[in-house]
């Protein structure tokens, strides 16, 4: 009998491969197709020769977890003990799985905010615990009145994605007004805060659950190199949690990976000697920027992206079909692959909207405009 019966082959699997098999330009799965830093590329080939291949201590390569330490103090002014708060994963979904199946036990409830990224409902249910689904608003604002009564006292978690994936949507100083006001209800509800993008925003500016101290003792902030470099497919990030929280969250990752890639925590510990993260959401709004400028003939209406390198679109002005089925005939009949942002929710709640990935380069977005502005 399989634990996770409902759970088939991701979305973003079924698009990649058909957009493969039909030559089409991927813009559904969310990875860069432009050169990574050289000054990266060069680390990492001559540490290729150095003696960097062995098991790096459990929660993470010394030098590199100092380094992070001191860029959450640079970005966020918050001081943290690396060796106490700090766990280097494999990847963000890793620190997400292994902090939820960690603190999260058998009857509990966990409130994810729809849409939501596929990777948090399977190890709810794999802690025997309730996902319990609410949606935002159709702008992808929270429903605080609405998350506060999806709330009850078998509430163990309430995960945040900030930026927002897929809508590209950021959280506000009000939102943590409002997420305050319920903690203070529930006194044992911990927060999962999703911040993998939390470079990438544009004109307002990312607020991090670092920043409040509100959720320092009871928030579990997860973050993604993969996303920040431009090297999703090293699968390396970190997780920040309080002393007895992390505590709980390093037991099952000793057991899960016990000790991340070591010679990309070697590479990274050195490249961010030299590289500046705050720039990152300059790149990606010119590229936003020139995406949107290049479907603006389209019959495509772009929602607003206030940070992530997706674009959300609604293609009501071009069909009724169901998400899905329209996703499948832009790859098949126009040579263009999106993601159906109805697959993020648990009810497979259907707006016409489609998500494309411009974390492309320009040559990629102007041939995917292109087919798009004849559709």
């Amino acid at each position: 009998m399989s634990k996770l019966p409902n759970v088939t082959t991701s979305i973003f699997t079924v698009m990649s491969k058909m957009a493969a098999e039909y030559n089409a330009i991927n813009l559904s799965q969310g990875f860069p197709n432009f050169p990574v830093d050289e000054r990266l590329t060069d680390i990492i080939a001559r540490l290729a020769k150095e003696n960097v291949h062995q098991y790096t201590p459990m929660a993470g390569f010394p030098p590199l977890m100092n380094k992070i330490a001191k860029l959450i103090q640079d970005s966020y002014n918050r001081t943290i003990n690396p060796d106490l708060e700090l766990l280097v994963t494999a990847g963000a979904t890793q620190g997400i799985f292994t902090t939820i199946l960690a603190l999260v036990k058998t009857g509990d409830e966990v409130i994810i905010l729809d849409p939501s990224y596929d990777s948090y409902e399977s190890p709810v249910l794999l802690c025997n615990a309730k996902p319990v689904r609410v949606a935002l608003n159709d702008d992808y604002t929270p429903n605080w009145e609405t998350i506060g009564k999806a709330c009850s006292e078998k509430s163990r978690m309430i995960i945040i994605n900030n930026p927002h994936n897929p809508t590209g949507k950021i959280l506000n100083e009000a939102d943590f007004i409002q997420l305050e006001k319920i903690l203070s209800k529930y006194p044992d509800l911990i927060v999962l805060s999703d911040e993998v993008y939390e470079y990438i925003t544009f004109e307002e500016k990312h607020i991090s659950a670092h920043t409040k101290d509100f959720l320092l003792d009871r928030c579990v902030m997860v973050s993604s190199f993969g996303k920040s470099f431009h090297i999703t497919g090293w699968k390396i990030g970190y997780t920040v949690a309080p002393e007895h929280l992390m505590k709980e969250i390093k037991k099952v990752h000793q057991f899960l990976v016990f000790s991340v890639n070591s010679i990309s925590q070697f590479a990274i510990s050195e490249y961010l000697d030299v590289v500046n993260v705050n720039l990152l959401g300059k790149f990606y709004q010119e590229k936003r920027d020139y995406f949107q400028k290049l479907l603006q003939n389209s019959r495509f209406k772009l929602k607003p992206c206030e940070g992530t390198y997706f674009q959300v679109a609604s293609y009501s002005n071009i069909s009724t079909e169901d998400d899905v089925t329209f996703c499948k005939k832009l790859i098949t009949e126009h040579g263009v692959a999106a993601i159906p942002i109805s697959t993020f929710y648990s009810d497979h709640k259907d707006q016409n909207l489609i998500r494309f990935c411009f974390a492309k380069d320009d040559i990629t977005l102007e041939s995917a405009a292109k087919k798009l502005c004849n559709i």
